[in-house]
């Protein structure tokens, strides 16, 4: 057994899941009070990632917003018959967008995200076998874990409704963070 499956590092990803809302907020104060780096690309970044969020969201709905495990069915279409975790690659492009913003904490937001969610993946797919069984044993088999399999996916409607109902609290949060961002460094930065 490595140290990624052990028991210990299962409990410390659902602690890492369940308080998730919170614990980038020491990251983006620091992120936002630094001198700017390249905020035009850091927005593309952003940008992404947040499009990568809707498209995700308007697949999964509201169940991306639990503090727990309540799943109760496989989601396989959109972006997720590309990649498992697309929320969290959508997660991982906004801060990589906000660390080039704001120049040297790129290197702190990249790995400090990378650490934090493959104790949280692993947590949720010892989570999610147990409670689905078969068809996401299955799904964990067909789709990669973090890089895309490109090709034909599953084909679904995209609900931009549920999308943004789901998105709401990312979309206030980001806003905000941009806000300050803009008035701590003001527009002509630049």
């Amino acid at each position: 057994m490595s140290v990624a499956e052990s028991p210990a590092a299962e409990r410390l990803g659902g602690w890492l899941f369940r308080n998730r809302g919170w614990l980038p907020v020491p990251l983006l104060v620091g992120m936002v009070l630094s001198e700017p780096g390249f905020p035009i690309p850091g927005l593309g970044l952003l940008a992404a990632g947040e499009a990568i969020r809707l498209w995700a969201v308007g697949h999964i709905g509201l169940p991306s917003r639990t503090r727990g495990d309540g799943a109760t069915r496989v989601v396989d279409s959109g972006p997720y018959a590309l990649v498992r975790n697309p929320l969290y690659v959508g997660n991982i492009l906004m801060f990589t967008g906000l660390g080039v913003m704001a120049w040297p904490w790129v290197a702190l937001a990249g790995p400090l995200l990378a650490l934090e969610y493959h104790f949280i993946v692993r947590w949720e797919e010892s989570n999610l076998t147990t409670r689905l069984g078969e068809p996401y044993a299955d799904y964990l088999r067909r789709v990669p874990r973090w890089f895309p399999r490109w090709g034909p996916g599953v084909v679904a409607p995209w609900d931009a409704g549920k999308a943004l109902r789901s998105e709401r609290s990312t979309l206030v949060a980001l806003a905000a963070v941009l806000c300050t961002w803009f008035l701590v460094h003001g527009i002509q930065r630049v």
